[in-house]
């Protein structure tokens, strides 16, 4: 388990791109002595700190220590990189966002929320509560400022900082967390603080990003290519916590992937099944994704 890792700091936009541009061109960046990595990201100390490890847990970047301490590409960086590397499609962000939200190690607060948490109105008190809890039975004793810390954080990431907090925040200097344009997070009450979880406006949430997670899921869990469609609703990490998907929403995504000839859904007799074609393979399908943009 790991909080407030983020140093305070929330993904800026441009952020990923800059790092991975860098990286590219000096894997040593964030490790070597002779390189001063602010001077080279235009960014203070505790920054650069933030944007490593944001690039980490969004499944970006890995850090690998044979041959000396350096960054490299994972494969969907290089999916990323060679298809979206501004990251401006909704589908990029998508990704981002399930390896983030899927990262109950080192990015266990996103984890929670998308996973474990299941108040759908809630104030910082009531979150910040009931992580604590979880971290305790789970063996792990945390500063009660550090869930604070990851609450804002993560609000910060999916939450608009200009509709949250309008009186402090000039429309020209609002600088927001691309993730934000999921809209996975609102605020009902702005004066009391009460967020809420809300679900993918139609339309912003390709099928072939949910495919992308649930054959993750499945190679993960070696859980063979006869899926429930409950597992897919209401697993940890999986599509339906993953995404906030209801689901008369899923089933649809379902049967559309069912229109492109990715998998067969069977609700027969009581199934409630799909079968996925043989050979899928997460980067498979998020390459697939990309592809489909340009048809």
């Amino acid at each position: 388990m790991r909080f407030k890792a983020h140093e305070s700091f929330f993904i800026r936009k441009g952020w990923l791109y800059k790092g991975l541009r860098n990286i590219k061109e000096q894997p040593e960046l964030f490790s070597s002595k002779n390189i001063n990595p602010s001077d080279v990201l235009g960014i203070g100390t505790n920054m650069v700190r933030s944007l490593r490890y944001w690039l980490q847990v969004t499944g970006l970047t890995n850090e690998v220590l044979s041959g000396g301490r350096h960054q490299e590409f994972t494969d969907l960086a290089n999916i990323i990189w060679e298809h979206d590397r501004y990251m401006e499609e909704m589908g990029t962000l998508w990704l981002l966002h399930y390896k983030l939200a899927s990262n109950s190690e080192d990015a266990t607060a996103w984890y929670y929320f998308f996973n474990e948490f299941t108040m759908k109105e809630f104030s910082k008190d009531d979150f910040v509560e009931m992580v604590d809890l979880y971290a305790q039975i789970n063996g792990s004793e945390t500063a009660r400022s550090s869930l604070e810390g990851d609450f804002d954080c993560l609000m910060n990431t999916y939450v608009s900082r200009i509709k949250s907090n309008p009186e402090k925040v000039h429309p020209e200097n609002n600088i927001d967390c691309p993730i934000g344009e999921l809209n996975l997070v609102d605020i009902v009450d702005k004066k009391k603080k009460i967020y809420r979880k809300t679900a993918p406006k139609k339309g912003t949430l390709n099928p072939l990003i949910v495919l992308a997670v649930i054959v993750d899921q499945a190679n993960i869990n070696e859980s063979g290519t006869e899926i429930k469609i409950n597992t897919i609703l209401t697993d940890k990490n999986n599509a339906g916590k993953i995404f906030s998907l209801d689901v008369i929403v899923l089933t649809e995504m379902l049967y559309d992937l069912q229109k492109l000839g990715y998998i067969k859904v069977n609700r027969t007799a009581g199934l409630d099944v799909i079968k996925l074609n043989d050979g899928l393979t997460f980067d498979g399908v998020v390459k697939a994704y990309y592809e489909s943009l340009s048809q």
